[in-house]
């Protein structure tokens, strides 16, 4: 029996359904509300819900992100992107190694890794990944990152050199996310400008609209 194909990574806002950014609406209402915008890839960000709870949580974020044709992937936790059927994990400096991820997963679900670098683009590769998270680009808020700010021009060399796609991170917004798209980002994450505005939808189908913006020079 052939081994299933790993899902395709969309170009386009990469959008984080955070529990800890506008916490009084649930997981699944905040995914909801993206996928209703366009968004193409939402990874869940689960680090202070309990673990029966975000594993439910997991489940209907899946079904509704498949029903609608956009991928679901798992910040951290291999574990719940099995049982889930999620689309696969992304993972830090502090979570389970992307070999590790990768021997637990299989080869049908995506891995991406966070970077600072080239040389850990690199190693990315050779540990399975099939995306990196590069940056922080900007300085951002949503979360502590003891790393230096890289700025556009660092990260477009970076891109230009890496191995794998770069998924942008780190302070992207809609004021930025068009440039980030210029550099070379084969996506772009956006947690707080997406979840904080006042309309959640229309954020992203803006945000998707500037990407392509960036992409094609307009």
């Amino acid at each position: 029996m052939n081994a299933p194909s790993r899902p395709h990574l969309p170009r386009g806002p990469y959008l984080l359904c955070d529990d800890s950014v506008l916490p009084e609406i649930s997981l699944v209402d905040k995914a909801a509300r993206l996928v209703a915008g366009g968004a193409r890839v939402v990874q869940l960000r689960m680090k202070r819900t309990p673990v029966r709870e975000a594993l439910a949580a997991t489940r209907q974020v899946v079904a509704l992100c498949h029903r609608e044709g956009a991928l679901c992937l798992v910040n951290d936790r291999v574990d719940l992107a099995l049982l889930a059927d999620a689309d696969g994990v992304h993972v830090g400096d502090e979570d389970v190694p992307a070999e590790d991820a990768r021997a637990l997963l299989g080869s049908g679900r995506l891995v991406g890794v966070t970077v600072r670098d080239v040389a850990g683009a690199r190693a990315a590769q050779a540990a399975g990944a099939d995306y990196v998270g590069l940056g922080p680009i900007f300085p951002t808020s949503t979360k502590q990152v003891p790393a230096p700010v890289l700025g556009l021009e660092t990260f477009a060399s970076v891109v230009r050199d890496s191995p794998l796609p770069v998924v942008g991170i780190g302070g992207v917004g809609l004021v930025n996310i068009a440039s980030v798209a210029a550099a070379g980002a084969h996506c772009a994450a956006v947690v707080s400008d997406a979840l904080l505005a006042a309309d959640i939808t229309e954020r992203v189908r803006r945000l998707v609209a500037a990407f392509e913006q960036g992409r094609s020079g307009a």
